[in-house]
Parts: C-alpha cells; sequence; structure tokens
C-alpha cells in the first residue's frame, strides 16, 4: 500500500520536535480522520533556516509531514509557500488515494506556518 520512502520517512522522520522560539507556526487538522500536525519555521534572510514538526495521525501524516520540512528547509519563504501536496506525494513516490488529504495538510501546515511568519513580520513594524 505505501512506497519504501513514506515507509522510511514514517520509521525515520526527519525534523520532528519541538520549536519554541519559532518564528511562524501553523497547525492543521481533519476533524474526518483525526490527523492534526504543527509546522514550525525559524526564518532567517527571507529563506526557511530550519523547520520542524509535530504531528498526530496516520503513517501517512507523519510521512508527509517529515517530506514537507525536506522540501521547505533552504528555500525562500515565496519558494516554500509554492510548495503542492502533489510535490509532498510525488518526492515520497506516491500516496494511496484515500491518504492524498495527509499531504494536503503538510503543504497547508507550511504555507499557514508561512502566514503567521508573516502577520508576526507585520505586525512588528
Amino acid at each position: 500500500m505505501y512506497t519504501e520512502k513514506v515507509m522510511e520517512h514514517f520509521r525515520n522522520p526527519r525534523n520532528m520536535g519541538d520549536m519554541p522560539d519559532a518564528d511562524g507556526v501553523g497547525t492543521v487538522g481533519n476533524p474526518v480522520c483525526g490527523d492534526l500536525m504543527t509546522i514550525f519555521i525559524k526564518v532567517k534572510d527571507n529563506k526557511i533556516a530550519d523547520v520542524k514538526f509535530k504531528t498526530f495521525g496516520c503513517g501517512a501524516a507523519i510521512a508527509t509531514s517529515s517530506m514537507i520540512t525536506e522540501l521547505a528547509k533552504g528555500k525562500t519563504l515565496e519558494e516554500a509557500t509554492k510548495i503542492s501536496r502533489g510535490d509532498v506525494a510525488e518526492s515520497l513516490g506516491g500516496l494511496p488515494p484515500v491518504k492524498m488529504h495527509c499531504s494536503n495538510l503538510a503543504a497547508d501546515g507550511l504555507r499557514a506556518a508561512i502566514e503567521d511568519y508573516l502577520k508576526k513580520k507585520e505586525a512588528k513594524k
């Protein structure tokens, strides 16, 4: 059902954990399946210098959270905002159709973290 890459990111997630000093935090969830993820970003020179996640959910939710952090790290905010659910799924070698909503959550969580950062930055002006 899952690709080896999905299983690898599920068994050995990258960038998992809390980030108390995050510049932006995005929390998204799907009440239907119960998946909940929070993405934390640290921004330096308009680039994502560090990114972490905490996810409560299925194996696909954990794998997509892990993958979105790898895809986003080092990207400019504009580049990171353009990472789509298709990009996440493709980077994992595909997801079963019934699990595609998980990659949607990961991309939405990253965008929410970026939006949070931009709102905080604007409020400081």
